[in-house]
Protein backbone atom coordinates (compact mmCIF):
# COMPACT_ATOMS: atom_id res chain seq x y z
CA UNK A 1 0.00 0.00 0.00
CA UNK A 2 1.26 3.39 -0.49
CA UNK A 3 0.56 5.11 2.12
CA UNK A 4 1.14 8.88 0.87
CA UNK A 5 -1.52 8.26 -1.59
CA UNK A 6 -4.04 5.94 -0.19
CA UNK A 7 -7.48 7.34 0.50
CA UNK A 8 -9.83 4.78 2.14
CA UNK A 9 -13.30 3.66 0.78
CA UNK A 10 -15.31 4.40 4.05
CA UNK A 11 -18.89 2.41 4.93
CA UNK A 12 -20.79 6.23 4.44
CA UNK A 13 -19.24 6.08 0.86
CA UNK A 14 -20.83 2.91 -0.15
CA UNK A 15 -24.17 4.74 0.31
CA UNK A 16 -22.98 7.72 -1.38
CA UNK A 17 -21.05 6.93 -4.21
CA UNK A 18 -20.29 5.33 -7.87
CA UNK A 19 -17.54 2.65 -8.18
CA UNK A 20 -16.67 3.36 -11.48
CA UNK A 21 -15.05 -0.32 -12.94
CA UNK A 22 -12.97 -1.16 -16.27
CA UNK A 23 -13.87 -3.34 -19.00
CA UNK A 24 -11.51 -6.10 -19.14
CA UNK A 25 -14.69 -8.47 -19.79
CA UNK A 26 -17.87 -6.86 -20.72
CA UNK A 27 -20.05 -10.07 -20.52
CA UNK A 28 -18.36 -11.40 -17.13
CA UNK A 29 -18.31 -7.97 -15.65
CA UNK A 30 -22.05 -7.49 -16.42
CA UNK A 31 -22.76 -10.15 -14.42
CA UNK A 32 -20.39 -9.71 -11.89
CA UNK A 33 -21.23 -6.51 -11.30
CA UNK A 34 -25.15 -7.34 -10.55
CA UNK A 35 -23.26 -9.61 -7.53
CA UNK A 36 -22.08 -6.07 -6.48
CA UNK A 37 -25.00 -4.35 -6.74
CA UNK A 38 -27.26 -6.95 -4.81
CA UNK A 39 -25.41 -6.40 -1.84
CA UNK A 40 -25.51 -2.58 -1.88
CA UNK A 41 -22.42 -1.63 -3.86
CA UNK A 42 -23.26 0.92 -7.03
CA UNK A 43 -21.17 0.13 -9.43
CA UNK A 44 -20.86 1.14 -12.78
CA UNK A 45 -19.20 -0.74 -16.19
CA UNK A 46 -16.56 2.12 -17.90
CA UNK A 47 -17.37 1.48 -22.01
CA UNK A 48 -16.22 4.15 -22.88
CA UNK A 49 -12.60 3.99 -25.65
CA UNK A 50 -10.99 5.45 -28.55
CA UNK A 51 -7.43 6.59 -29.47
CA UNK A 52 -7.70 9.31 -26.88
CA UNK A 53 -8.10 6.79 -24.05
CA UNK A 54 -4.02 5.57 -24.06
CA UNK A 55 -2.96 9.22 -25.06
CA UNK A 56 -4.40 10.30 -21.43
CA UNK A 57 -2.92 7.24 -20.18
CA UNK A 58 0.72 8.71 -21.32
CA UNK A 59 -0.30 11.86 -20.11
CA UNK A 60 -0.08 11.09 -16.68
CA UNK A 61 1.76 7.38 -16.75
CA UNK A 62 5.44 6.83 -17.86
CA UNK A 63 5.65 5.51 -21.36
CA UNK A 64 7.74 2.27 -20.32
CA UNK A 65 4.63 0.90 -17.63
CA UNK A 66 2.56 -2.10 -18.91
CA UNK A 67 0.04 -1.21 -22.00
CA UNK A 68 -2.92 -2.59 -20.00
CA UNK A 69 -2.10 -0.21 -16.70
CA UNK A 70 -1.77 2.57 -19.57
CA UNK A 71 -5.56 1.79 -20.96
CA UNK A 72 -6.91 1.30 -17.38
CA UNK A 73 -5.48 4.81 -16.09
CA UNK A 74 -6.59 6.37 -19.65
CA UNK A 75 -10.20 4.90 -19.27
CA UNK A 76 -10.40 5.85 -15.62
CA UNK A 77 -9.23 9.75 -16.09
CA UNK A 78 -11.72 9.93 -19.53
CA UNK A 79 -14.69 8.90 -17.23
CA UNK A 80 -14.09 11.93 -14.42
CA UNK A 81 -13.00 14.10 -16.42
CA UNK A 82 -15.97 13.56 -18.95
CA UNK A 83 -18.34 15.84 -17.12
CA UNK A 84 -20.72 12.74 -16.54
CA UNK A 85 -19.42 12.12 -12.59
CA UNK A 86 -19.10 14.25 -9.31
CA UNK A 87 -15.61 13.48 -8.60
CA UNK A 88 -16.42 13.62 -4.66
CA UNK A 89 -19.31 10.98 -5.08
CA UNK A 90 -16.76 8.29 -6.98
CA UNK A 91 -14.30 5.46 -6.47
CA UNK A 92 -12.49 3.43 -8.92
CA UNK A 93 -11.74 -0.12 -8.54
CA UNK A 94 -9.43 -2.55 -9.83
CA UNK A 95 -9.40 -6.81 -10.41
CA UNK A 96 -5.73 -7.94 -8.70
CA UNK A 97 -4.39 -11.35 -8.11
CA UNK A 98 -1.97 -10.33 -5.86
CA UNK A 99 0.88 -11.99 -7.74
CA UNK A 100 4.59 -11.15 -8.74
CA UNK A 101 3.11 -9.53 -12.10
CA UNK A 102 3.60 -5.27 -12.18
CA UNK A 103 -0.17 -5.25 -12.18
CA UNK A 104 0.05 -5.90 -8.52
CA UNK A 105 1.38 -2.39 -8.46
CA UNK A 106 -1.30 -0.76 -10.53
CA UNK A 107 -3.24 0.17 -7.46
CA UNK A 108 -0.18 2.57 -6.74
CA UNK A 109 0.05 3.59 -10.13
CA UNK A 110 -3.78 4.89 -10.59
CA UNK A 111 -3.22 6.61 -7.48
CA UNK A 112 -0.42 8.49 -8.71
CA UNK A 113 -2.20 9.14 -11.71
CA UNK A 114 -4.92 10.69 -10.15
CA UNK A 115 -2.95 12.57 -7.72
CA UNK A 116 -0.93 14.06 -10.43
CA UNK A 117 -4.41 14.84 -12.48
CA UNK A 118 -5.68 16.64 -9.01
CA UNK A 119 -8.28 14.14 -8.30
CA UNK A 120 -6.26 12.25 -5.30
CA UNK A 121 -8.79 12.40 -2.87
CA UNK A 122 -10.75 9.71 -5.29
CA UNK A 123 -10.18 6.33 -3.32
CA UNK A 124 -9.00 3.07 -5.32
CA UNK A 125 -10.50 -0.25 -3.88
CA UNK A 126 -8.34 -3.17 -4.66
CA UNK A 127 -10.18 -6.32 -5.55
CA UNK A 128 -8.10 -8.99 -4.54
CA UNK A 129 -8.55 -12.69 -2.86
CA UNK A 130 -5.01 -12.29 -1.35
CA UNK A 131 -6.16 -9.27 0.70
CA UNK A 132 -3.63 -6.73 -0.87
CA UNK A 133 -5.10 -3.97 1.13
CA UNK A 134 -8.51 -3.33 3.00
CA UNK A 135 -11.12 -0.44 2.99
CA UNK A 136 -13.77 -0.17 5.74
CA UNK A 137 -16.24 0.03 3.22
CA UNK A 138 -15.25 -2.44 1.33
CA UNK A 139 -15.73 -6.14 2.08
CA UNK A 140 -15.98 -9.46 0.28
CA UNK A 141 -17.56 -12.69 1.80
CA UNK A 142 -17.97 -15.87 1.10
CA UNK A 143 -22.16 -15.56 -0.29
CA UNK A 144 -20.39 -12.18 -2.74
CA UNK A 145 -17.72 -14.62 -4.02
CA UNK A 146 -20.47 -17.78 -4.68
CA UNK A 147 -22.63 -15.48 -6.43
CA UNK A 148 -19.47 -14.31 -8.69
CA UNK A 149 -18.05 -17.80 -9.36
CA UNK A 150 -21.52 -18.53 -10.74
CA UNK A 151 -21.49 -15.59 -13.00
CA UNK A 152 -18.17 -16.50 -14.14
CA UNK A 153 -19.38 -20.07 -15.66
CA UNK A 154 -22.89 -18.28 -16.90
CA UNK A 155 -20.35 -15.93 -18.74
CA UNK A 156 -18.09 -18.77 -20.06
CA UNK A 157 -20.69 -20.31 -21.16
CA UNK A 158 -22.12 -18.10 -23.14
CA UNK A 159 -18.54 -16.54 -24.45
CA UNK A 160 -18.15 -20.57 -25.33
CA UNK A 161 -21.36 -20.83 -27.59
CA UNK A 162 -21.21 -17.73 -29.10
CA UNK A 163 -18.64 -17.84 -30.36
CA UNK A 164 -18.85 -21.45 -31.78
CA UNK A 165 -22.33 -20.37 -33.59
CA UNK A 166 -21.31 -16.86 -34.72
CA UNK A 167 -19.75 -17.45 -37.91
CA UNK A 168 -22.05 -19.92 -39.29
CA UNK A 169 -25.71 -18.52 -38.04
CA UNK A 170 -28.04 -18.17 -40.99
CA UNK A 171 -29.79 -14.82 -39.21
CA UNK A 172 -26.85 -12.57 -38.93
CA UNK A 173 -26.88 -11.32 -35.00
CA UNK A 174 -28.77 -14.11 -33.30
CA UNK A 175 -25.92 -15.47 -31.41
CA UNK A 176 -25.20 -12.17 -29.56
CA UNK A 177 -29.01 -11.31 -29.30
CA UNK A 178 -29.51 -14.48 -27.27
CA UNK A 179 -26.09 -14.17 -25.17
CA UNK A 180 -27.24 -10.37 -24.31
CA UNK A 181 -30.68 -11.70 -23.46
CA UNK A 182 -29.18 -14.10 -20.98
CA UNK A 183 -27.15 -11.89 -19.38
CA UNK A 184 -29.88 -9.64 -18.78
CA UNK A 185 -32.00 -12.47 -17.26
CA UNK A 186 -29.52 -13.38 -15.31
CA UNK A 187 -28.80 -10.51 -13.65
CA UNK A 188 -32.16 -9.64 -12.89
CA UNK A 189 -32.54 -13.09 -11.87
CA UNK A 190 -29.23 -12.74 -9.34
CA UNK A 191 -30.89 -9.77 -8.13
CA UNK A 192 -34.43 -11.25 -7.41
CA UNK A 193 -33.12 -14.79 -5.76
CA UNK A 194 -31.68 -14.11 -2.11
CA UNK A 195 -30.15 -17.48 -1.79
CA UNK A 196 -28.86 -19.63 -4.98
CA UNK A 197 -30.08 -23.13 -5.78
CA UNK A 198 -27.48 -25.53 -8.04
CA UNK A 199 -30.60 -27.25 -9.12
CA UNK A 200 -31.96 -23.57 -10.98
CA UNK A 201 -28.22 -22.92 -11.98
CA UNK A 202 -27.85 -26.43 -13.98
CA UNK A 203 -31.62 -25.97 -15.47
CA UNK A 204 -29.88 -22.28 -16.62
CA UNK A 205 -26.86 -24.25 -18.12
CA UNK A 206 -29.65 -26.49 -19.61
CA UNK A 207 -31.73 -23.36 -21.25
CA UNK A 208 -28.47 -21.87 -22.60
CA UNK A 209 -27.34 -25.11 -23.90
CA UNK A 210 -30.63 -25.47 -26.09
CA UNK A 211 -30.80 -21.79 -27.01
CA UNK A 212 -27.87 -21.88 -28.74
CA UNK A 213 -28.38 -25.09 -30.50
CA UNK A 214 -31.65 -24.27 -31.94
CA UNK A 215 -29.87 -21.51 -33.68
CA UNK A 216 -30.49 -22.35 -38.00
CA UNK A 217 -26.21 -22.97 -38.35
CA UNK A 218 -24.55 -23.37 -42.25
CA UNK A 219 -22.99 -26.40 -42.36
CA UNK A 220 -19.34 -24.95 -43.95
CA UNK A 221 -15.56 -25.22 -42.94
CA UNK A 222 -14.40 -21.90 -41.32
CA UNK A 223 -10.81 -21.04 -40.55
CA UNK A 224 -10.62 -21.54 -36.57
CA UNK A 225 -8.47 -18.94 -34.54
CA UNK A 226 -7.57 -19.18 -31.27
CA UNK A 227 -6.77 -15.65 -29.17
CA UNK A 228 -4.03 -16.51 -25.91
CA UNK A 229 -1.97 -13.84 -24.46
CA UNK A 230 -2.19 -11.64 -21.04
CA UNK A 231 -5.12 -11.82 -19.38
CA UNK A 232 -6.38 -7.44 -20.31
CA UNK A 233 -5.23 -7.98 -23.93
CA UNK A 234 -7.09 -11.43 -24.45
CA UNK A 235 -10.07 -10.10 -23.39
CA UNK A 236 -10.78 -6.22 -23.37
CA UNK A 237 -11.85 -5.03 -26.67
CA UNK A 238 -10.34 -1.65 -25.79
CA UNK A 239 -6.86 -3.31 -25.23
CA UNK A 240 -7.07 -5.90 -28.43
CA UNK A 241 -8.77 -3.20 -30.45
CA UNK A 242 -12.35 -5.25 -31.00
CA UNK A 243 -10.40 -8.66 -32.09
CA UNK A 244 -13.02 -10.97 -31.68
CA UNK A 245 -15.22 -8.63 -34.07
CA UNK A 246 -12.43 -8.19 -36.83
CA UNK A 247 -12.25 -11.81 -36.94
CA UNK A 248 -15.59 -12.80 -37.25
CA UNK A 249 -15.38 -9.99 -39.92
CA UNK A 250 -12.90 -12.01 -41.96
CA UNK A 251 -14.61 -15.30 -41.66
CA UNK A 252 -12.91 -16.82 -39.19
CA UNK A 253 -14.40 -18.81 -36.16
CA UNK A 254 -13.11 -17.56 -32.85
CA UNK A 255 -12.35 -19.49 -29.42
CA UNK A 256 -10.97 -17.90 -26.26
CA UNK A 257 -10.08 -20.13 -23.20
CA UNK A 258 -12.48 -19.46 -20.94
CA UNK A 259 -11.76 -17.22 -17.60
CA UNK A 260 -12.86 -19.73 -15.18
CA UNK A 261 -9.25 -21.19 -16.61
CA UNK A 262 -7.36 -18.01 -15.17
CA UNK A 263 -9.07 -18.97 -11.81
CA UNK A 264 -8.62 -22.19 -11.70
CA UNK A 265 -4.87 -21.08 -12.69
CA UNK A 266 -4.33 -18.91 -9.79
CA UNK A 267 -5.75 -20.94 -7.06
CA UNK A 268 -3.56 -24.21 -8.41
CA UNK A 269 -0.38 -21.90 -8.47
CA UNK A 270 -1.09 -21.31 -4.21
CA UNK A 271 -1.38 -24.90 -4.22
CA UNK A 272 2.41 -25.28 -5.93
CA UNK A 273 3.36 -22.58 -3.77
CA UNK A 274 3.57 -24.71 -0.86
CA UNK A 275 4.41 -27.98 -2.62
CA UNK A 276 7.63 -25.85 -4.23
CA UNK A 277 8.39 -23.41 -1.82
CA UNK A 278 6.49 -24.22 1.92
CA UNK A 279 4.58 -21.24 1.25
CA UNK A 280 1.15 -20.86 2.54
CA UNK A 281 0.85 -23.69 4.73
CA UNK A 282 -1.82 -22.67 6.61
CA UNK A 283 -3.90 -21.93 4.07
CA UNK A 284 -2.98 -25.33 2.12
CA UNK A 285 -6.03 -27.45 2.65
CA UNK A 286 -8.55 -24.67 2.10
CA UNK A 287 -6.57 -24.05 -1.50
CA UNK A 288 -7.17 -27.75 -2.06
CA UNK A 289 -10.38 -27.43 -1.29
CA UNK A 290 -11.19 -24.58 -3.78
CA UNK A 291 -9.44 -26.28 -6.20
CA UNK A 292 -11.38 -29.48 -6.37
CA UNK A 293 -14.81 -27.32 -5.68
CA UNK A 294 -13.70 -25.26 -9.14
CA UNK A 295 -12.75 -28.47 -11.31
CA UNK A 296 -16.00 -30.27 -9.67
CA UNK A 297 -18.13 -27.42 -11.41
CA UNK A 298 -16.30 -26.97 -14.33
CA UNK A 299 -16.46 -31.00 -15.12
CA UNK A 300 -20.56 -30.75 -14.34
CA UNK A 301 -20.73 -27.80 -16.99
CA UNK A 302 -18.64 -30.04 -19.10
CA UNK A 303 -20.80 -33.32 -19.32
CA UNK A 304 -23.91 -31.54 -19.87
CA UNK A 305 -22.63 -29.27 -22.99
CA UNK A 306 -21.49 -33.30 -24.48
CA UNK A 307 -24.74 -34.64 -23.64
CA UNK A 308 -26.90 -31.80 -24.63
CA UNK A 309 -25.10 -30.71 -27.95
CA UNK A 310 -22.58 -31.15 -30.22
CA UNK A 311 -20.73 -27.79 -29.05
CA UNK A 312 -17.36 -28.35 -28.60
CA UNK A 313 -16.49 -27.81 -24.75
CA UNK A 314 -14.07 -26.57 -22.53
CA UNK A 315 -10.58 -28.67 -21.99
CA UNK A 316 -10.91 -30.28 -18.29
CA UNK A 317 -8.44 -27.94 -16.07
CA UNK A 318 -6.48 -31.01 -15.21
CA UNK A 319 -5.67 -31.88 -18.88
CA UNK A 320 -4.50 -28.70 -19.45
CA UNK A 321 -1.80 -28.59 -16.82
CA UNK A 322 -0.55 -31.84 -18.26
CA UNK A 323 0.18 -30.08 -21.54
CA UNK A 324 2.30 -28.14 -20.29
CA UNK A 325 4.60 -31.08 -19.70
CA UNK A 326 8.14 -31.13 -21.58
CA UNK A 327 7.79 -27.00 -22.58
CA UNK A 328 7.66 -25.12 -19.54
CA UNK A 329 8.08 -25.68 -16.01
CA UNK A 330 5.22 -25.57 -13.41
CA UNK A 331 6.74 -23.01 -11.25
CA UNK A 332 6.73 -20.41 -14.51
CA UNK A 333 3.71 -18.36 -13.38
CA UNK A 334 4.39 -15.09 -13.31
CA UNK A 335 1.30 -13.15 -15.19
CA UNK A 336 -0.06 -15.57 -17.19
CA UNK A 337 2.96 -18.18 -16.91
CA UNK A 338 3.14 -21.77 -17.89
CA UNK A 339 -0.73 -21.39 -18.31
CA UNK A 340 -0.18 -18.95 -21.59
CA UNK A 341 2.08 -21.92 -23.02
CA UNK A 342 -0.69 -24.72 -21.91
CA UNK A 343 -3.70 -22.97 -23.73
CA UNK A 344 -1.75 -22.58 -27.08
CA UNK A 345 -1.49 -26.47 -26.83
CA UNK A 346 -4.65 -26.92 -25.65
CA UNK A 347 -5.87 -24.94 -28.60
CA UNK A 348 -3.98 -27.22 -31.26
CA UNK A 349 -5.30 -30.20 -29.49
CA UNK A 350 -8.85 -28.97 -30.13
CA UNK A 351 -8.22 -28.26 -33.79
CA UNK A 352 -7.67 -24.45 -33.62
CA UNK A 353 -4.18 -24.52 -35.19
CA UNK A 354 -4.17 -20.90 -36.11
CA UNK A 355 -3.18 -18.57 -32.65
CA UNK A 356 -2.85 -15.35 -32.06
CA UNK A 357 -0.90 -14.77 -28.91
CA UNK A 358 -1.82 -10.93 -27.89
CA UNK A 359 1.45 -9.53 -26.45
CA UNK A 360 0.71 -5.71 -24.56
CA UNK A 361 3.92 -3.61 -24.11
CA UNK A 362 6.18 -3.73 -20.93
CA UNK A 363 4.58 -7.27 -20.19
CA UNK A 364 7.85 -9.43 -19.76
CA UNK A 365 6.17 -13.01 -18.45
CA UNK A 366 3.58 -13.09 -21.47
CA UNK A 367 7.12 -12.41 -24.06
CA UNK A 368 9.14 -15.30 -22.15
CA UNK A 369 5.67 -18.01 -21.91
CA UNK A 370 4.01 -16.66 -24.66
CA UNK A 371 6.26 -15.23 -27.49
CA UNK A 372 9.05 -17.20 -26.21
CA UNK A 373 7.54 -20.47 -26.29
CA UNK A 374 6.48 -20.20 -29.87
CA UNK A 375 10.05 -21.57 -31.21
CA UNK A 376 9.40 -24.71 -29.30
CA UNK A 377 5.99 -25.36 -29.79
CA UNK A 378 6.30 -25.09 -33.75
CA UNK A 379 9.14 -27.22 -33.37
CA UNK A 380 6.99 -30.25 -31.99
CA UNK A 381 3.95 -29.12 -34.19
CA UNK A 382 4.94 -28.08 -37.37
CA UNK A 383 1.49 -27.27 -38.69
CA UNK A 384 0.86 -24.75 -36.10
CA UNK A 385 0.02 -21.08 -37.13
CA UNK A 386 1.13 -18.75 -34.27
CA UNK A 387 1.71 -14.90 -34.63
CA UNK A 388 2.33 -12.78 -32.00
CA UNK A 389 0.49 -9.67 -32.53
CA UNK A 390 1.99 -6.61 -29.95
CA UNK A 391 -0.55 -4.06 -28.64
CA UNK A 392 1.14 -0.55 -27.44
CA UNK A 393 0.19 3.10 -27.55
CA UNK A 394 2.36 3.76 -30.56
CA UNK A 395 1.23 -0.18 -32.78
CA UNK A 396 -1.22 1.59 -35.09
CA UNK A 397 -4.20 -1.04 -35.44
CA UNK A 398 -3.60 -0.60 -39.31
CA UNK A 399 -0.62 -2.74 -38.81
CA UNK A 400 -2.29 -5.45 -36.40
CA UNK A 401 -4.61 -6.24 -38.63
CA UNK A 402 -2.47 -6.50 -41.40
CA UNK A 403 -0.03 -8.92 -39.57
CA UNK A 404 -3.83 -11.42 -38.78
CA UNK A 405 -4.67 -10.66 -42.50
CA UNK A 406 -1.41 -12.12 -43.77
CA UNK A 407 -1.84 -15.10 -40.80
CA UNK A 408 -5.41 -15.69 -42.10
CA UNK A 409 -4.14 -15.95 -45.92
CA UNK A 410 -1.25 -18.30 -44.78
CA UNK A 411 -4.24 -20.34 -43.06
CA UNK A 412 -6.32 -20.69 -46.06
CA UNK A 413 -3.20 -21.35 -48.43
CA UNK A 414 -2.82 -24.62 -46.47
CA UNK A 415 -6.22 -25.61 -46.49
CA UNK A 416 -6.25 -25.46 -49.91
CA UNK A 417 -3.00 -27.52 -50.39
CA UNK A 418 -4.36 -29.67 -47.72
CA UNK A 419 -7.30 -30.02 -50.21
CA UNK A 420 -5.25 -30.27 -53.37
CA UNK A 421 -3.10 -33.20 -51.77
CA UNK A 422 -6.28 -34.76 -50.77
CA UNK A 423 -7.64 -34.56 -54.43
CA UNK A 424 -4.52 -35.89 -55.83
CA UNK A 425 -3.85 -38.95 -53.55
CA UNK A 426 -7.68 -39.83 -54.45
CA UNK A 427 -7.66 -39.63 -57.91
CA UNK A 428 -4.04 -41.79 -58.20
CA UNK A 429 -5.33 -45.22 -59.44
CA UNK A 430 -4.58 -48.42 -57.50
Amino acid sequence: MDNNYYVPFTKAMKKTHTILAPNMLPMHFKLILQVMRNYGYNVELLENQGQHIPELGLKYVHNDTCYPAILVIGQFIDALQSGKYDPHKVALIMFQTGGGCRASNYISLIRKALHKAGLGFIPVISFSLTGIERHPGWKLNLPILHRMFYGVMFADLLMLLANQCRPYEIEQGQSDKIAEEFVVELTDEMAKIRVLSYKKIRENYKQIIKKFSDIPRMHEEKIKVGIVGEIFIKYSPLGNNNLEKFLFKEGAEVTVPGFLDFCLYSVYNYIIDYKLYGLRKATFRLDKLLYNFLIKKQQKIIDLIKKHSDFTPPTPFKHVISLRNGYIGIGAKMGEGWLLTAEMLELYEQGVKNIICTQPFGCLPNHICGKGMMKPIKAHKPDINIVAIDYDASATQVNQENRIKLMLSNAKSRIETKSTEATIEYSIPL
